[in-house]
Parts: C-alpha cells; structure tokens; sequence
C-alpha cells in the first residue's frame, strides 16, 4: 500500500466514525430529545444533580460536543440557568471518557451484530422502529472503529513514523496536538479513540496518549464556543465556563503530567486501559475541584464577561 493509499485509507475511517457518531448522536435526540430536556432541566437546581445528569446524557449520546453545545443552547433559550449549566458541563467531560471504555476494552467487533439487529428493527411497522436507527449508529460507531484498528496496521511499515510517534519525549507536545486535533474534527471521541488505537497496536507510548486525550479536553470546546456566537452573553457565560474549567483542568495536571502518566501505567497493565483511566480519573479530579468551588467559577465569569446592563454605556 502507498503512502497516499494509506492515508486516504485513515482519513476515510475517521471520517465513518465521525459521522457514525453524530448519526447515533442525532437519533437519540430525536428519539427521547423533549424527554432528555426535560430532565436536564429539571435536575440542573442541584450542582452534584446537574453534574450527573451532564456525565449520563453524554455517555449515552457518545458526544460531549453536542452535549455541551445543547447546554449553551439551553441556557440561551433561558430553560436552564447559568449556575445550572456549570454541573452539566462539569459532567459531559466524565460522561465522554465511556467512549475511551468502550474501546480499551475491545469491544469494536461488536459493530457488525448491531448494525444488523438495528436494521431488522427499523424494518418493524412501529414507532420503536426508531430504535432501530439507534441501535445502527451504535453499530456503525464500533464497525469504524474496527475499520480504523485495521487501517492503521500498516504503520508498522513505516520505521520514521513509528519513530515518530514512538518518541514523543515532551507530553506537552502530544497535548497540543490533541488540542488541535479535536478542534478540527469537533469531536473528543475520535480523537481518543485514535489514541487508545495507536497505543493498543503498539504505536503510541500509553504517557503520549493520555496527554492527547487531555488536550482533547480543551480542543472539543471549540464546539460550544462556536455555538454561542450568535446567542446572548449569558449563553457565551456557559461556552467560555466549559472553556475555562478545561483549560484550568489542564494547567493543574501539567506540572505533574508526566508523574501522572506514569503512576497510572503502572497500576494498569493494559496500555488502552490505562489510558482510559487516566482519562477518567482526570476528568473526575477537574470535576470534583471545580464543582466546590463553582461560586468563585461563576464570580470569574461575571467579572471577565458582565451581565449586559452592567456593562458602562458610553455618553453621547
């Protein structure tokens, strides 16, 4: 295979389970989305409640872009509160590592067996045939991602680019490329999944990946930013909430990354697993820091970005 095949070939299963993604992502929202509203709202009085709800609804819809992107929206629409969105947001960045679960435990060749159940059951004269569709995209997630395993098999066939991914001294470089990553792609899950794909073919040391997934954290706020754009300030409050509380996340495990990274190989003796924990014990930390001390989160907020009628009006 040429260099040019190979490439077209990673591109093109990335590209399948991105969109395998946002497809399960959008049946489950226009299957239980009023349902799934409803109890976001309702939950979101209480930080540890809202915090829950966040972490649940993301593992389910298997996209903590939308999530957070349907909590700005949210807080726009004035459905759920600022300080109610803050333990959403908090809990999306827990709910997204069941995706780095999923695949360390290697369970993509399950793909096949619900594509086809799911189509069998969108055959049915019912409304679970919806259900069906639902059960297809969860299918189609794992069939690219075992697509994706396979494709990248052929690495091992370039000495340069093992050596590449294989010395990758400084962490902070693979984070920086995992924040780029998922700001291009607007999804944490494809980058993670990559990651813990690289290192279970032995392609990527498991310290350089937990720093991609990491830095996965910041990049997939792009989505919710980008969102906010055309919404009122307090919907830009919540986006630059999920900015701040990854971007702090971050600067807090950075001195230590390298520590961290190893401490966690070393209680872990699978290498995907072991990126799959960091990544989850992570985000728990962050969440747990941050939900304490949401108060100062939210004074922070109001003094970097005013509520409209406290901003000083100029004098014509």
């Amino acid at each position: 295979m040429s260099a040019v095949q190979f490439a077209f070939t990673v591109i093109s299963a990335i590209l399948l389970f991105l969109h395998g993604l946002q497809g399960f992502s959008h049946e489950i929202r226009t299957a239980f989305g009023d349902s799934l509203t409803r109890v976001m709202a309702r939950f979101t009085k209480n930080r540890f409640r809202g915090f829950a709800v966040g972490a649940l609804f993301t593992a389910l819809i298997q996209s903590s872009s939308a999530a957070t992107a349907l909590t700005v929206a949210l807080v726009d629409a004035g459905t759920i509160t600022l300080r109610g969105s803050l333990g959403l947001l908090m809990g999306a960045n827990v709910g997204t590592s069941s995706t780095a679960w999923l695949v360390s435990f290697k369970l993509i060749g399950i793909g096949p067996y619900f594509i086809v159940l799911g189509a069998l059951v969108g055959f049915v004269p019912h409304k679970s045939r919806i259900l069906g569709k639902v059960l297809f995209y969860f299918g189609f997630i794992f069939f690219a991602l075992d697509l994706l395993s396979s494709s990248l098999a052929p690495l091992r066939e370039y000495p340069a680019l093992l050596q590449w991914f294989d010395g990758q001294h400084s962490p902070y470089i693979a984070l920086l490329a995992g924040t780029a990553l998922t700001a291009v792609v607007q999804s944490s899950s494809v980058t993670t999944g990559l990651a813990i794909l690289l290192t279970q073919q032995g392609l990527m040391q498991p310290t350089a990946a937990i720093a991609v997934v990491i830095g996965a954290n910041i990049g997939t706020t792009s989505t919710s930013l980008i969102a906010s754009l055309g919404m009122g300030r307090t919907a830009k409050r919540a986006a630059l909430a999920n900015l701040l509380f990854n971007v702090g996340g971050t600067l807090l495990i950075v001195p230590v990354l390298p520590l961290f990274s190893r401490t966690v190989d070393a209680l872990v003796e699978s290498p995907g697993q072991t990126v799959a924990m960091a990544h989850l014990l992570f985000n728990v930390v962050t969440a747990t820091i941050f939900l304490f001390a949401m108060r100062w989160l939210e004074l922070l907020l109001n003094r970097l970005m005013p509520a409209e009628h406290d901003i000083p009006q100029k004098v014509l």
